[in-house]
């Protein structure tokens, strides 16, 4: 078994240690239960301090200058997560079943975000646009795309834009290091 100490050395987060070390601390706590005991005594197992505090938000400038830059099919994608803060994978999995396009609610039902709380935002006059524009597209082939963001050949969900985002952050003068 490797020490903290060795991990650190190879460039292992805080957070990374961490989660291996919750996950020993649960092992030696199932096994302290068991009958007959396998495990006669858990120690205590302290935890590293995690600094995971996001970086590299945006000026409003800088977002009007990335969302130019990027390709037409990413536009609407990075308009909502701007305007939201919402993880992008939960805006790549966001479906026509989870809009209310008359009243402008876009909905997250318990265990869908990442802490399972539910979430609910409106959509301002810009994204209320913007939906109905992809609701009208939103046909391809003659098959009904579910996704409210479709890929770049609109036939599923946008799943890797980190090329079209890194080309556009430099094409935009932002360098490297924005992350959605």
């Amino acid at each position: 078994m490797q020490t903290i100490f060795e991990y650190k050395h190879k460039g292992a987060a805080n957070a990374t240690i961490n989660r291996e070390l919750s996950a020993l601390r649960r092992i030696l706590n199932l096994g302290a239960k068991q009958t007959p005991p396998k495990v006669n005594r858990v120690p205590y197992i302290p935890m590293l301090k995690e600094n995971n505090v996001r970086k590299g938000f945006f000026e409003h400038n800088e977002y009007l200058a990335l969302r130019d830059a990027l390709p037409s099919y990413l536009k609407p994608f990075v308009t909502f997560a701007y305007k939201f803060g919402w993880r992008d994978e939960e805006i790549a999995d966001l479906t026509w079943s989870q809009v209310d396009r008359q009243r402008g609610i876009v909905t997250l039902e318990v265990g869908e975000t990442k802490n399972d709380d539910a979430r609910t935002v409106y959509l301002d006059a810009e994204l209320k646009e913007i939906f109905e524009d992809l609701w009208k597209n939103r046909k391809r082939n003659g098959i009904l795309i579910p996704n409210v963001f479709p890929n770049k050949k609109g036939n599923g969900p946008i799943v890797n834009f980190r090329k079209a985002w890194n080309a556009a952050c430099r094409k935009a003068g932002l360098g490297y290091g924005y992350k959605i």
